[in-house]
């Protein structure tokens, strides 16, 4: 299974979606770049970066996960969303290659289309909406 098959429809990365909802509007994300998610022991942490247009300027936001994989507290889950900077719009492709740089991967982060990304916000905003199901 490839980086990409596996930002949609983990746990994880499903989990941070929705997280990434309540802090930043889904429609307004106009780009996604999934990093390789890195097990040790007992847990799982996943980052990604979000692209989102604001005028002439593009906002990045970097959004991590971790989650017990095994163990007592097998599926706790914790995530953090934060903007790191701002930039003019052609920026994006520097931003992504300092942002590799840091993380010391070797494998460059994969790009995942912001409405697959979320398609599980949406479902599971739909079944908590009140509406019939």
């Amino acid at each position: 299974m490839n980086l990409r098959s596996q930002a949609l429809g983990a746990p994880g990365w499903e989990r941070l979606a929705q997280a990434v909802a309540e802090t930043v509007p889904p429609s307004e994300v106009d780009g996604v770049w999934v990093f390789a998610p890195l097990r040790r022991d007992a847990n799982e942490w996943g980052t990604a970066v979000l692209s989102r247009v604001d005028g002439e300027r593009r906002r990045i936001y970097t959004a991590r996960y971790v989650l017990a994989i095994k163990g007592k507290e097998r599926g706790k889950f914790e995530s953090a969303v934060q903007e790191v900077g701002s930039g003019p719009m052609e920026a994006l492709a520097r931003v992504l290659q300092e942002a590799q740089r840091r993380t010391d991967d070797e494998q460059p982060p994969v790009a995942v289309p912001p409405a697959e990304w979320f398609s599980s916000v949406s479902s599971t905003a739909a079944s908590t909406d009140g509406a019939p199901g």
